[in-house]
């Protein structure tokens, strides 16, 4: 491999090991890279990414990575049918403006996709939008309503439902606390919609 591979979060280290080493590895909403630079050191993945912000493509240059800068919502349409192995979206999906296009084009562009995200149907969160009469802010999801970046809230239960409804089969799927560690639930379950804080999802085309 590439060299000692940094360590990476918990969620993080959970998607990379559903990537087969020496795969071909789309990683949209990339950030700094940490995550394809853990698989290019760690599984010698052949890895490219795409970021719309301008920090985020210069400090994954700086440590070598193949990342251009772009939107999902636009960009994703530019890039070949089955291009690479795997597509990676990590905590992206509530922030695109169309998440059921952005999915589209990741089963057309990857063999599989991986898709993590927080659950909008958390218990917290529902309780405190009850009790208190405002838009929850926790540790995981730290935005006031009207500077956050995400405008599509979503539970697990949509997204197993819209997974459904365009033909893509759950391969594996994780129901993770707010520490980003594995519950002993079952991910597509009505309790892991309840009590998982985030979710993680292994997809292929059906």
């Amino acid at each position: 491999m590439n060299g000692a591979a940094p360590s990476i979060r918990v969620d993080l280290q959970l998607i990379a090991d559903m990537v087969e080493p020496s795969s071909r590895v789309l990683d949209v909403g990339c950030g700094d890279g940490a995550l394809l630079q853990y698989l290019w050191k760690a599984k010698g993945i052949d890895g490219r990414g795409i970021e719309l912000s301008q920090a985020g493509v210069n400090a994954c240059v700086r440590n070598g990575l193949s990342v251009i800068q772009g939107d999902a919502d636009t960009d994703l349409k530019n890039y070949p049918s089955d291009a690479f192995d795997y597509v990676i979206l990590s905590q992206t999906l509530q922030a695109t403006r169309n998440p059921h296009t952005v999915l589209d084009h990741m089963a057309r562009i990857g063999r599989r996709s991986i898709v993590s995200f927080p659950n909008f149907g958390y218990w917290r969160m529902r309780m405190s939008l009850a009790w208190n009469g405002r838009m929850p802010v926790t540790k995981n999801l730290p935005h006031q309503w009207y500077d956050t970046p995400n405008i599509h809230f979503c539970t697990i239960r949509d997204f197993v439902a819209l997974a459904r409804e365009m033909n893509l089969h759950v391969e594996r799927g994780l129901a993770l606390n707010g520490k980003g560690r594995p519950m002993d639930v079952t991910a597509t379950g009505a309790l892991a919609n309840i009590m998982a804080e985030q979710a993680v999802f292994l997809l292929r085309r059906g």
